[in-house]
């Protein structure tokens, strides 16, 4: 009754109907919920319930205190997130209205905006390149409204693959080369003169369309911190992309990106060099990928997400350090 109580103060209505499930969260950390809103201006609105669990089964065995530490912390911030940042994104980077975030016990509730009834309805399992264009257009904008920001609140270094909350995975890792590489990658990554807030888990999945495909918003902020945006292109392109095709456009959607970028900033009146910008992050866009291949191979060795065309990125990036 609590709950309902909440989501009712919060969005305004006279009351509230709980409605269907729409996502269990990673692990067994609660769950997703749509609830209808009776005498309030929006007809529904989603709550993000998380709930952590006294078991927990984790999907790819990977379940350990740090990982746990890691979970939580994540959904501490992405209250932060919504709390002190996510109304600084404008049209071109959409994100959900959060109408309430509350901690009771160990719960964390967060009321947000149905993207679905604000018309964004579609989810996608592929991209055609306007698709893939539609969203870098999304990270390019949301690069740009918080370049050269301090993450406070958020983590020092955004993403949930950076190395120092990875060392049970670099561990086991069998590329010893990559492996011995990998504190040199991320430190490139870290120390890159330009730096902005990434999504964090910018895959295909956090990304929601609208009928026809040209507006898109994004959810899933828990990972939201400092970095180079590279990492958030590349594991996106990653996400929607074939090796093939990852290979023959990477080149023409990073154009994209970066034209999108130059245009964003100067909108936001953000006075830096975008060509100094540009040529550090294409530098680093190569460092990136391997920055992520170096996760996953030592994650998941048969993850669909490993081809040839990152493999050779990766070690022609060992090999150039």
């Amino acid at each position: 009754m609590l709950l309902h109580e909440l989501v009712r103060a919060a969005t305004g209505a006279h009351s509230v109907t709980r409605g269907e499930v729409m996502q269990s969260l990673w692990s067994g950390y609660g769950e997703i919920v749509r609830y209808s809103l009776h005498g309030a201006n929006a007809r529904s609105a989603v709550v993000k319930h998380v709930i952590f669990p006294s078991e927990v089964h984790h999907p790819r065995g990977w379940h350990n205190d740090v990982s746990h530490q890691r979970k939580i912390r994540s959904y501490e911030v992405e209250m932060v997130w919504y709390h002190d940042r996510a109304g600084r994104c404008d049209a071109h980077c959409r994100v959900p209205h959060c109408f309430a975030s509350e901690t009771i016990g160990e719960e964390h509730l967060m009321v947000l905006e149905d993207l679905d009834a604000a018309g964004f309805p579609v989810r996608r399992q592929s991209l055609d390149l306007d698709g893939v264009r539609a969203c870098l257009s999304w990270l390019a904008h949301f690069h740009a409204e918080f370049m050269g920001e301090t993450p406070e609140g958020l983590w020092p270094v955004g993403t949930y693959w950076h190395l120092a909350t990875r060392p049970d995975e670099l561990a086991v890792m069998a590329d010893e080369a990559l492996r011995d590489a990998s504190p040199v990658v991320d430190s490139m990554l870290s120390n890159a003169r330009f730096q902005t807030l990434v999504h964090g888990d910018a895959k295909l999945a956090n990304f929601c369309f609208s009928a026809d495909g040209r507006r898109v918003a994004a959810v899933d902020f828990q990972y939201v911190g400092g970095g180079c945006g590279m990492k958030d292109v590349a594991y996106f392109l990653g996400s929607c992309l074939s090796d093939r095709e990852h290979e023959r456009f990477e080149g023409v959607l990073l154009d994209h990106y970066f034209a999108t970028l130059k245009l964003a900033l100067a909108q936001r009146g953000k006075t830096l060099d975008p060509a100094a910008l540009e040529a550090e992050w294409r530098t680093l866009m190569p460092v990136a990928q391997a920055d992520f291949y170096r996760f996953l191979v030592g994650w998941m060795p048969s993850h669909w997400k490993i081809n040839d065309y990152n493999k050779r990125v990766a070690q022609r990036v060992v090999r150039s350090l």
